[in-house]
């Protein structure tokens, strides 16, 4: 079926008038019109994917078939706060029809649903060759889909490298092209803290790079609202105790075993070594500060905050005036009081807590059923949270972290060299699309219990990724995730989707995003991706 550039895009839709509904009518206006530069403007000729200088696209000299009108049509009302719900509160589902005659139909019971349709829609279409129409080889065509898990994200590092608004703005185009649902910023760490806290100013004037690398308060809301708009969900992350040492470039009473040299390792998993003081009043006035600021302005555009918790290394409260100890029964009632005061501050926010899973599973702390566990070190650990009864993020460091492979980002004196030879870094070797695209997120799972594995995120820390590589390094593997997140691990026989399948429609796909503004690497070399499977074994 031929398409041309007279394409209408007729506009129906029945959404409910509150506030929020308001918010999200317009996010399905504006989807619209992105749908029509993806169909128009940044479209490709899939030339790559036919034998070399063979025909492939429509005859001109056959009657065309045009799309004449597409229907959108929501058929139920949004539930308050679509856009900034808990996982599994929106319904994505939708389904995607066009017809012999010219009609095409989207349906969805969610303005969530309508975007992820009109995504959809643009990828069924490629631009013919020396001109600006666009045409579908698939119509007559019934999409019926709907995401198998409700928590399907990236986890972006901004505080080891600075991001600009736009390079994460861009980063949530692209989430949303590939159905991810949650990026999670990881906002501050040791090295750094970029994020504006009018109230405690000393933190990112201090803390930040230089003067003018941070996120002001209109400038977070901007790319919060940005994400709301896409069905991107952004989610803040303060990491603490640990990785906090930034935080002593303004407020040193507040931090313990601050920038340790030469022997960092000790108390602290990167340098500079530094963590919260456990056992200060000052401690928590400063948090309550923090809390009291950041909280109430990220409450209109999510659900969730992520208040760390990884990586605490308990020697560095020998150094805390305050423990004087790195024994586990003096460290964890005292990381027990700081985790439900912390917890307590973002549930009075209306938000829901998240931690990295150390604090329930390395520190055994009592965390309330409402938070979420986001876990990272192994399968086993997914399996004890969802034994503990509580809701699991996946993301096992040896398949889905996309920062490893590129060796050790740590510099080694002549006395170390052979120690540390050949400079593998923790986490090698490199996880190319085919290792995440076979995880499953459900490993050993019981089927009793899949219910509480929420999805899971791909993480990108950015020790050695800035905005430069950032695009290469997170695409196309983070769309090999997210078809895991989106239509599960396994195939309706029960067997891992087939890498030969997916290989072309990930290439291809990859085309889509470079067309869009992504510099993705490639997947395979044209030769295979012109000669179908004769790259294979």
């Amino acid at each position: 079926m031929a398409n041309s550039k007279s394409l209408l895009l007729g506009y129906r839709s029945r959404v409910d008038v509150q506030k929020s509904a308001i918010r999200l009518q317009y996010s399905q206006l504006a989807a619209v019109q992105r749908a029509q530069q993806r169909f128009f403007t940044d479209n490709f000729v899939p030339w790559k994917f036919h034998p070399r200088n063979r025909g492939f696209e429509p005859s001109t000299f056959v009657p065309r078939t045009y799309i004449n009108s597409v229907t959108i049509q929501q058929n139920a009302t949004d539930p308050d706060n679509a856009y900034k719900s808990l996982a599994g509160v929106v319904d994505e589902a939708y389904t995607l029809s066009i017809f012999s005659n010219g009609e095409a139909l989207i349906t969805s019971v969610s303005s969530i649903g309508i975007l992820r349709a009109l995504e959809t829609f643009t990828q069924l279409f490629y631009q013919l060759s020396g001109s600006s129409d666009v045409y579908s080889p698939y119509a007559p065509v019934f999409i019926s889909d709907a995401p198998k898990f409700t928590h399907r994200g990236l986890n972006l590092d901004v505080a080891r490298n600075y991001y600009a608004p736009s390079d994460i703005m861009r980063t949530i185009d692209a989430l949303s092209w590939n159905k991810f649902n949650r990026l999670h910023v990881h906002v501050t760490d040791g090295q750094s803290w970029p994020l504006e806290i009018p109230s405690l100013p000393g933190l990112s004037e201090e803390g930040a790079y230089m003067a003018g690398l941070s996120y002001s308060p209109d400038v977070l809301a901007e790319i919060q609202e940005y994400g709301a708009y896409r069905g991107v969900q952004v989610l803040l992350e303060i990491d603490m105790p640990g990785h906090t040492s930034s935080i002593a470039l303004s407020y040193p009473e507040l931090i313990t075993a601050f920038n340790i040299q030469p022997d960092w390792d000790t108390y602290a998993a990167e340098p500079p070594s530094g963590s919260l003081k456990l056992n200060s009043s000052a401690v928590y006035d400063f948090l309550g500060k923090l809390w009291d600021d950041i909280l109430p302005r990220v409450r209109p555009y999510s659900a969730y905050f992520h208040t760390g918790g990884d990586e605490v290394k308990a020697n560095a409260y020998l150094l805390d005036e305050t423990v004087r100890s790195n024994d586990s029964s003096v460290i964890n009632p005292l990381l027990q009081k700081f985790v439900d005061f912390n917890h307590a501050k973002v549930r009075a926010a209306g938000l829901t807590p998240i931690v990295w899973e150390e604090m329930l599973l390395e520190f055994n702390l009592t965390l309330g059923a409402d938070v979420v566990v986001q876990t990272w070190q192994s399968d086993d650990a997914v399996l004890q949270t969802v034994q503990k009864g509580h809701k699991a993020l996946v993301g096992n460091y040896n398949r889905w972290y996309l920062d490893c492979g590129h060796g050790q980002w740590l510099d080694f004196y002549p006395s170390s060299f052979q120690q540390f030879y050949p400079f593998s870094d923790y986490c090698s070797p490199l996880h190319n699309w085919r290792l995440i695209y076979a995880y499953d997120p459900l490993t050993n799972i019981p089927a009793n219990l899949t219910h509480l594995v929420l999805g899971g995120e791909v993480s990108m820390w950015s020790e050695q990724t800035d905005p430069v590589n950032v695009d290469d390094n997170v695409w196309p593997r983070a769309a090999a995730a997210a078809e895991v997140l989106w239509s599960g691990a396994k195939d309706a026989e029960g067997r891992n989707r087939s890498q030969v399948e997916a290989s072309p429609r990930l290439s291809e796909w990859r085309e889509r995003m470079v067309r869009r503004g992504i510099q993705a690497g490639p997947v395979q070399m044209i030769f295979c991706t012109q000669n179908g499977t004769q790259c294979a074994l």
